[in-house]
């Protein structure tokens, strides 16, 4: 796991956006709208919080036990050590049923930030199990921090971020805004919200610029929610589309709907707010359409 401690400038933003998004639509595809919806509630902050004076390697025994309870990794033995190490934290995968996590020395004397570390070591146990994976250590990683953030453990590594004047230490492969975005999805579509669980004032304001990214995805056309602005713009883009059939659509900024010709007539193209999964529906004024992968409700004015 990737980990930038003690002043390591730390990226901010969306950089990783399209993989993100990737990631969730790859949970859903893998697990089902049933199965995503199995790690409801979160983990909670009780299960993960390490006080100085608990035994290192029994606390840290303990929460990943929870872990993978949370995970439901029931026959799931995962033994955890200390070492001098560059990066926060590793697991060795194997058939299991026993997984071997290494954490970096650090926390030995960081222990509340040990949650946080465990969250994405399990979590590569139950991707590795799932047989889910994405090309390259980067996005596999991106992957990891996404499913642990979307299934209700990651929550712990936005908290692990803190910054001040002097130092700063981020866990994990996403941005700080990034972990917020993930996290702001799972609250809509879960009817949680996690903020009340932030101990670090870094991150809540992380979280809260994702969730303001997440919502703007809520409120873009066709979406019923859509603004004025965007409610024109698409207007003018279903013209044009209506009046070119098999065009190349107009040019102008990335939009994030597309219009398609067909035997039946215009069809809308959009990514579902929820999974991203691509949707399409006929323009034909006010339409209710129901993703067909995670089940989301979609408002349409096409």
């Amino acid at each position: 796991m990737a980990d930038s401690p003690q002043g390591s400038p730390v990226v901010h933003g969306f950089p990783h956006l399209d993989t993100v998004r990737s990631a969730i639509t790859a949970l859903y595809r893998r697990l089902s709208y049933d199965g995503v919806h199995r790690f409801a509630p979160s983990l909670a902050p009780a299960d993960a919080a390490f006080a100085d004076a608990d035994d290192l390697h029994l606390g840290a025994q303990r929460v990943a036990r929870a872990m993978v309870q949370h995970l439901r990794l029931p026959d799931a033995r995962m033994i955890v050590a200390f070492r001098a190490m560059e990066h926060a934290g590793s697991v060795e995968l194997a058939a299991g049923p026993e997984y071997f996590i290494e954490l970096n020395d650090r926390f030995r004397t960081h222990r509340r930030d040990i949650g946080a570390a465990l969250s994405h070591e399990v979590m590569h146990v139950l991707l590795h199990r799932l047989g889910l994976e994405f090309p390259g250590t980067r996005d596999n990683e991106i992957l990891t921090d996404t499913a642990a953030a979307y299934l209700g453990s990651g929550w712990l590594l936005l908290d692990a971020f803190r910054q001040d004047a002097t130092s700063s230490q981020k866990l994990g492969y996403l941005t700080p805004e990034e972990f917020g975005y993930v996290l702001a999805k799972r609250a809509l579509a879960f009817d949680e919200d996690p903020s009340p669980w932030f101990t670090s004032p870094q991150a809540y304001t992380a979280y809260t610029k994702g969730r303001a990214q997440a919502l703007r995805e809520s409120a873009q056309p066709p979406l019923t929610a859509a603004g004025w602005a965007g409610r024109r713009r698409y207007a003018k883009d279903r013209r044009y589309a209506q009046d070119h059939p098999g065009a190349a659509p107009v040019p102008g900024p990335a939009v994030p709907y597309a219009f398609e010709a067909g035997g039946d007539g215009l069809r809308v193209a959009f990514a579902c707010p929820t999974c991203h999964q691509r949707n399409r529906v006929p323009v034909r004024g006010r339409v209710r359409a129901r993703c067909a992968l995670c089940r989301t409700v979609l408002d349409c004015t096409t």
